[in-house]
C-alpha cells in the first residue's frame, strides 16, 4: 500500500510539473510574440512616417545676388598682355526643407573664366536646422596670375565684356533613419561689362543630387 501511494503521488506531482511548465512555454511564448509584435509596430511607423512626413527633400543652394565689388584692368598693347584683378560679392542662401537638420562638410566657391579655376573661397562647415534657410555672404577674388597665359584674356577685354563663371558644390548628409548624402550644386554664368564696372546678363543653374 505504502508503494502504491508513493507512485501516485509521484504521478500527480509530475502532471502539475508538467502543466506549471506548458503555463510557463505558453507566456513566454506569448510575451515574445509580445515584443516581436511592438517591434514591428515600430518599425513600420517609422518607415511610413520616413516615407511621407519625414521623406528626405533635396536642401537647394540659390544665389540671391552676385555684385562687382572691383576691377582693375591695365592692357599692355605691345607686350598683348592684360593684367586684371576682379573681385566679386556673392550672397547665396541654402534652404534645408527637411524635418530634420542638414549637416554639410567644409566646401568650396570657385570663379571660373572659360572653364579654368581662377579664384576660390573656402565655405566652413555647418548645420541648417529643420526647414530653415541659411544665408552666406562670400567674396571672389580673381588670381591674375593664373590668367597670365591665357591667349583669350587680351581678346574679351578689348571686346569689352569678360565672361565669368561661379560654382558652389555644397555636399552634407541628413538622418532620417539612416544618412541620406546630399550634393547641392550651383552654377552661374556672368558678363563683366569691363568700361561700365558693371555686371550683365547673370543666369544661375540649380541642381540637388540625392
Amino acid at each position: 500500500m505504502e508503494v502504491e501511494s508513493t507512485k501516485k503521488i509521484s504521478s500527480s506531482q509530475n502532471q502539475r510539473e508538467t502543466r506549471t511548465s506548458r503555463r510557463w512555454r505558453r507566456k513566454t511564448v506569448v510575451v515574445w510574440a509580445a515584443i516581436i509584435g511592438v517591434i514591428l509596430v515600430v518599425g513600420l511607423v517609422m518607415l511610413i512616417l520616413g516615407l511621407t512626413v519625414f521623406k528626405a527633400k533635396r536642401p537647394v543652394t540659390t544665389v540671391n545676388s552676385v555684385s562687382l565689388r572691383d576691377i582693375d584692368v591695365s592692357v599692355d598693347v605691345f607686350r598683348l598682355r592684360v593684367l586684371l584683378n576682379v573681385s566679386l560679392d556673392a550672397n547665396i542662401a541654402v534652404n534645408n526643407p527637411n524635418r530634420v537638420g542638414f549637416h554639410y562638410a567644409n566646401s568650396t566657391a570657385i570663379l571660373k573664366y572659360r572653364g579654368q579655376d581662377v579664384g576660390q573661397v573656402p565655405i566652413p562647415a555647418g548645420h541648417i536646422g529643420p526647414r530653415q534657410t541659411l544665408p552666406m555672404n562670400i567674396t571672389l577674388t580673381l588670381m591674375a596670375d593664373r590668367l597670365l597665359s591665357n591667349s583669350n584674356l587680351y581678346r574679351d577685354v578689348l571686346s569689352g565684356t569678360l565672361p565669368l563663371t561661379t560654382f558652389t558644390r555644397i555636399s552634407g548628409y541628413v538622418r532620417i533613419l539612416f544618412k541620406i548624402h546630399v550634393v547641392s550644386y550651383t552654377t552661374c554664368d556672368l558678363d563683366v561689362d569691363v568700361g561700365n564696372r558693371r555686371l550683365t546678363n547673370q543666369t544661375c543653374h540649380y541642381r540637388t543630387k540625392l
